[in-house]
């Protein structure tokens, strides 16, 4: 029968099942959550900084100078650091992926590979727990629900090699933005920056996150294009207090003064923040398993099936 045809009626009194939602989110509060995300970009732009800032917790250890005259330490192999965040009785579980500096050596050819191998790994992974026979009741989850793509704040324009592996990442994983070290610019420098990026980005059709869906209401429609309008986030990470006006708040010292970092008139972290956590933390997720997943599962299926007719035949 067509839901059209459905015709919807109300209970004459109450039976209860409107209590579904309340035992859905018991059943996900034991189960806990998972969040996988992937932090790309050149060495020495902030990104463990800004991850330990985002969830205001120290989980991965900062490759920056401990002293002034110290060179920049540099991750050398794609790593994952593990976490389990618990906040008002919610347990997140937080896989941190960090990447090498790309785009550091004289020759930066294909340098992009092996960030995108591992993300499609971890679908190849998914994938082969799910045609298991005997599979698990919950398949353990490493897909990449967000890559957080640090951009360097030079005031120009985008590098070449940032196009490249922009384009290359938005087919396969969601691709978030950021102005690394935006204190390092004017305030006027900063939306001009912004404003060139978002015209590349648009002139070369990299499509990023997030995107729109016939399912999704007006009021999301209009949130999603707030946050298209404000890519890429221009922000500061810090895990130091400060002292302004006598509080302590998060944040450094430049040469314009102090950056609050979550003072909105500062930078953009506050938004950044609220958009991977408190807005679009599901949506990342299904996105990943609708979208970048069933891409790649469509393409497996349809080549395991290409290679299984020459052996019927």
């Amino acid at each position: 029968m067509a839901t059209a045809d459905v015709q919807e009626i109300r209970a004459t009194s109450y039976v209860g099942f409107d209590s579904i939602t309340q035992q859905i989110e018991h059943k996900l509060l034991k189960r806990g959550f998972q969040f996988n995300v992937i932090v790309v970009g050149q060495t020495g732009l902030g990104k463990s900084t800004l991850i330990n800032t985002i969830f205001a917790s120290h989980l991965i250890d900062s490759k920056g100078r401990r002293e002034a005259d110290e060179p920049v330490r540099q991750t050398t192999e794609i790593q994952t650091v593990s976490h389990v965040i618990t906040e008002n009785g919610v347990r997140l579980r937080l896989n941190i992926v960090d990447t090498p500096g790309y785009g550091d050596q004289v020759n930066n050819e294909n340098c992009w590979d092996p960030i995108i191998k591992y993300i499609k790994d971890q679908h190849s992974a998914y994938l082969r727990k799910e045609l298991t026979a005997m599979r698990d009741r919950y398949i353990q989850d490493t897909r990449i629900h967000c890559c957080l793509y640090f951009i360097n704040p030079t005031g120009h324009s985008l590098r070449p090699i940032d196009v490249i592996v922009m384009k290359k990442l938005s087919e396969v994983v969601n691709v978030v933005p950021v102005i690394a070290k935006a204190d390092s610019l004017t305030l006027e420098e900063r939306e001009s920056f912004k404003q060139k990026i978002r015209a590349e980005l648009f002139h070369h059709s990299i499509r990023l996150y997030p995107f729109d869906t016939d399912e999704y209401d007006e009021e999301e429609v209009q949130l999603n294009e707030s946050i298209r309008n404000m890519i890429p986030f221009a922000v500061v990470g810090s895990e130091r207090n400060v002292i302004i006006s006598g509080k302590a708040v998060r944040g450094r010292k430049n040469r314009w003064g102090v950056v609050n970092v979550e003072d909105e008139t500062h930078c953009e972290f506050v938004s950044l923040r609220n958009f991977l956590t408190r807005t679009h933390l599901q949506d990342l997720i299904e996105t990943t398993a609708q979208i970048h997943y069933e891409a790649f599962r469509s393409k497996q299926l349809l080549a395991l099936k290409e290679n299984a007719r020459p052996q019927q035949a």
